[in-house]
């Protein structure tokens, strides 16, 4: 496994590592040109559809043809576990559906989605990125998974990440070592970083990330992408394979901001399989997308968390970044109010939880797996030690932690989390 530099930079000036990779152009002759599949976004996307430049079918061979050329070969980023061998079948589905009813479409019609390997489908493998779970299809999709098809989306890819969602470099047994499409020498973050390479290296249009520390922001960071943790109870995690009941979120990882609020509109809403998300009912507006607006910020009151600043040389960088957002903020219109909270330096270390939830967590996941599951507990899968060596020390400390909801320690820190709040 090569080594890695941590950066909290994303690399934007830097042109893919790889040299400027091939533009698949969809030329159909006509007087709007040909169509570029780098950068797409949904609307550009939906655009070249009403234009007759591109097909479904097109689109998603044009993905399939990135993957196959840059994932395992070429730079090898190795962001990608499965590919959706049914994809194709699905997209010349989906022109059926567009020829004969071009107004009755999804939001997300067509648009290739790639999810993170924790995201459970019913006709793929969900592995989390462990040798041992390669064969581990769910009987049904997650809720969030189920709603992003019903909008139109094909489930392209499922991507690599760190196993499990236990650590942060995005590495894995089954996967191996995601690599920042940027700069083959510096992490893609984690442990979402397989979909942030992918979508950085434009092997799909949207995809999804779980976040249990900072697995979404982490690679959205280091790939130069939009990330979404949510407001806990915003959207379901129910048929995600887990690590914590307290921490775990899930969200989008995209290119734009107007994608992720695409994203958002399908993913949110009530799941009774997930009973936090009944704090959402009633508190959602009617779609993200349509409230982007230009004078957005006018009368946004936005606080700057000064202690949260590194102050060492190798944070000068990101924090001249930093900087300038505060001022483009400011001339929108916004409120900046700047301020220090030495309670988050003294609370921050001790209000985690996943190490006390992870075990019970884990265990309700593999009881709803079919029973011809290949792993059928969460203790049958720490005794195979198919984990990657970066991961399996931390499943096993998490298999010792019995009774972990009734830990007097489990309890303090639930304490802290709400005096830090």
């Amino acid at each position: 496994m090569k080594k890695f530099k941590k950066t909290s930079l994303s690399i934007v000036s830097v042109i893919l590592t790889f040299g400027v990779l091939q533009s698949i152009t969809f030329a159909q002759g006509s007087s709007q040109g040909g169509f570029v599949l780098e950068e797409a976004t949904v609307d550009s996307i939906h655009e070249a559809f009403a234009k007759k430049q591109i097909s479904c079918t097109q689109l998603v061979q044009g993905y399939l043809d990135r993957i196959e050329a840059y994932d395992k070969k070429g730079p090898a980023l190795h962001s990608i576990i499965t590919v959706n061998k049914d994809a194709l079948k699905v997209a010349a589905e989906l022109d059926r559906q567009y020829k004969y009813n071009p107004g009755g479409v999804g939001s997300l019609h067509c648009i290739p989605v790639i999810l993170k390997d924790n995201f459970n489908t019913y006709d793929m493998p969900t592995t989390g990125g462990n040798v041992a779970m390669k064969n581990s299809i769910p009987s049904e999709d997650a809720f969030t998974v189920k709603k992003l098809r019903e909008a139109g989306a094909i489930i392209l890819a499922k991507s690599n990440m760190q196993e499990f969602a236990r650590g942060g470099v995005s590495v894995s047994s089954l996967g191996g070592q995601v690599l920042n499409p940027y700069n083959l020498k510096l992490t893609a973050g984690g442990s979402s970083g397989g979909t942030g390479a992918a979508i950085a290296a434009n092997f799909g249009v949207l995809g999804t990330g779980s976040d249990t520390g900072q697995s979404i922001r982490s690679p959205a960071s280091a790939n130069n992408l939009v990330g979404v943790r949510p407001t806990r109870g915003l959207i379901s995690r129910s048929g995600i394979m887990p690590n914590s009941y307290t921490q775990d979120e899930i969200g989008p990882i995209t290119r734009t901001v107007k994608d992720a609020a695409l994203m958002l509109d399908v993913m949110a809403g009530y799941d009774p399989k997930d009973p936090i998300t009944a704090f959402s009912v009633g508190r959602t507006p009617e779609s993200y997308a349509d409230s982007l607006r230009a004078d957005a910020l006018r009368g946004a009151r936005i606080g700057v968390m000064l202690n949260m600043f590194g102050k060492e040389e190798r944070h000068e960088e990101v924090n001249k970044v930093m900087d300038n957002v505060i001022k483009i903020m400011e001339a929108n219109r916004a409120t900046i109010i700047p301020f220090e909270l030495p309670e988050y330096d003294e609370l921050s270390s001790i209000v985690g939880t996943s190490s006390w939830e992870a075990r019970d967590a884990m265990e309700d996941y593999f009881a709803s797996l079919p029973a011809d599951a290949p792993v059928k507990s969460f203790e049958e899968l720490v005794a195979t030690k198919s984990a990657h060596p970066y991961v399996q020390g931390s499943l096993e400390r998490e298999l010792a932690v019995e009774d972990g909801l009734n830990d007097p320690e489990y309890k303090q820190r639930t304490l802290n989390r709400d005096k830090l709040r």
